[in-house]
């Protein structure tokens, strides 16, 4: 009983330990937005730098227009969650669900886009934009974006551990398999939808080769390549930097709030059949 204690409280230190690590690097940034940008640069400071000016919170807005990018971000990222949520909960429930030729094979295609690196498939992409004269358009960021192998596997997972003759039972009822889906499949799916939501929320917002190469406009830019901005020729901001960065983590701690309940037990039944 006290071996069990004693791994179990080294456990603890352990990840105690890691999550410090962790933060340390959230924290300096912190404090480093409420820095001047000579302090945060200087040589032979403090680690910490000394929190004394809001000039840089106050001043975002005026190094770019951080709200209209802040809000374009927000609409493409919660427009793309919303949208792989329902199109990977509809897949993975054909997958889960229903018995058709070939269907073994389809689903092995559907992994095997996860074993691509994304970067592989930007060059075609990119042509692909430009042939459909999509550039400098939302549709180049949300359209390639509708389906995720990820999400199909982590609900074909979840959904194959839902009885069967409950789906059954709601057919021989009169039920349609839209309305099943509808009406049972995704009200029973609420913890991976969550973990869905948090994994595609946090990759959308923060996303930012895809938007640097689709969107010139500068009203249509992502917070993501907004940022850079602060990068100058001879110099960088990084009060400012600093400062704008720590508002955008802002929307992805909400999401997390949010859904942090269903969170690992998404993460578990998606993973486990």
């Amino acid at each position: 009983m006290n071996l069990k204690k004693t791994r179990a409280t080294l456990l603890n230190v352990v990840l105690l330990i890691l999550a410090v690590i962790t933060i340390i690097p959230f924290i300096w940034m912190f404090l480093s937005s409420f820095a001047p940008n000579s302090d945060i640069v200087k040589i032979g400071g403090s680690l910490f730098p000394i929190p004394s000016t809001v000039s840089n919170y106050t001043g975002v807005q005026e190094k770019f227009d951080f709200m209209r990018m802040f809000l374009n971000s927000l609409f493409i990222a919660i427009t793309t969650t919303v949208i792989i949520i329902y199109t990977s909960a509809l897949m993975g429930f054909v997958f889960a669900k229903f018995r058709f030729k070939g269907k073994n094979l389809l689903f092995g295609v559907v992994l095997s886009t996860m074993m691509l690196p994304w970067a592989v498939t930007i060059i075609p992409k990119y042509e692909m934009m430009v042939d459909f004269g999509w550039l400098d358009t939302y549709k180049s960021l949300i359209i390639p974006s509708m389906v995720s192998g990820f999400g199909i596997f982590m609900f074909r997972q979840a959904i194959s551990q839902i009885s069967d003759e409950m789906i059954e039972a709601a057919r021989v009822d009169g039920a349609s398999d839209f309305y099943i889906f509808h009406r049972i499949i995704l009200p029973m799916s609420q913890n991976t939808i969550a973990s869905l939501a948090i994994f595609q929320f946090l990759w959308s917002w923060e996303d930012f080769l895809w938007p640097y190469l689709m969107i010139n406009d500068e009203s249509k830019q992502l917070l993501s390549v907004g940022l850079r901005l602060f990068n100058g020729q001879y110099g960088t901001d990084y009060g400012g930097l600093f400062a704008a960065t720590s508002i955008s983590i802002i929307p992805v701690i909400i999401i997390y709030i949010i859904f942090q309940k269903r969170f690992i037990a998404g993460v578990a039944s998606g993973s486990i059949k």
